[in-house]
């Protein structure tokens, strides 16, 4: 069963290997989806979903710049013909102490990850609406992070955690605002993913301490992540928004 047969998906952040996007991609693709995957020029977005398959389109969009975030699902829609999901993936992290954060790590964190987001939605809303109240087909799905539940302490510090609660924020409101549209919007809170989210700056090391805390005992994976993010963006969860979905194999509450 194809759960998203038919249905078209712009992806945040989908160009990096291994990451959480790219795991997403390619498993709406599995379930029919034709799927846009947005990214930074240096992650070859393009590439990426030519990886895919032929019909998946890649676009270099900076998040952080509302023009371009607008321009960017005007081409996916004319492309593509409609916009039934958005998954906001998109994010960035530092482990950097309160008092040595700078201007410009603040802003490159909570720009990407709050305002990346929120303006990714302003873009998409009127197509996810064009679906027609009642429709089920217009579906957000927004990635934040066990940091902003538990103010971060795993890796990202105090920008982190504040842009990753802020998402938590955000996406019940949308979901209350645009309820009446048949719209549904919910974010996910992964834990600690075995990935290179952080570019090599969370080691092995670290990572197998974090792991020893974790009831299930492991890491969780982008793969699992990214049925989870199947499960919110498709009709398994028609009467689920406004949910914050915790993926952390049981790390929130040890």
């Amino acid at each position: 069963m194809k759960l998203l047969q038919d249905r078209s998906a712009i992806i945040t952040g989908g160009g990096t290997p291994g990451g959480i996007g790219r795991a997403t991609a390619r498993l709406f693709a599995e379930h029919g989806a034709r799927v846009a995957i947005l990214d930074l020029a240096e992650t070859d977005p393009a590439a990426a979903a030519a990886e895919i398959g032929p019909e998946h389109q890649g676009y270099v969009c900076d998040v952080r710049d509302g023009a371009a975030c607008r321009a960017t699902v005007e081409q996916v829609a004319v492309s593509f013909g409609r916009i039934d999901v958005l998954i906001g993936n998109a994010g960035v992290v530092h482990g950097t102490r309160i008092d040595d954060i700078t201007r410009a790590e603040y802003d490159e964190v909570v720009d990407t990850s709050l305002r990346g987001n929120f303006q990714m939605s302003q873009a998409v809303i009127p197509h996810l609406r064009a679906r027609g109240a009642g429709t089920g087909a217009g579906t957000i799905v927004l990635v934040s992070s066990i940091a902003g539940q538990v103010g971060g302490g795993l890796f990202g510090s105090s920008h982190y955690a504040a842009a990753k609660s802020g998402i938590f924020g955000l996406a019940k409101a949308l979901a209350r605002e645009l309820a009446p549209d048949g719209i549904r919007a919910n974010a996910i809170a992964p834990g600690v993913i075995d990935n290179d989210f952080t570019k090599g700056r969370m080691t092995r090391e670290i990572k197998d301490e974090i792991a020893k805390k974790v009831p299930l005992g492991r890491l969780g994976t982008s793969e699992e992540v990214a049925k989870c993010c199947l499960f919110l963006a498709s009709d398994l969860s028609s009467y689920v928004t406004g949910t914050v979905l915790s993926v952390n194999g049981g790390l929130l509450i040890s």
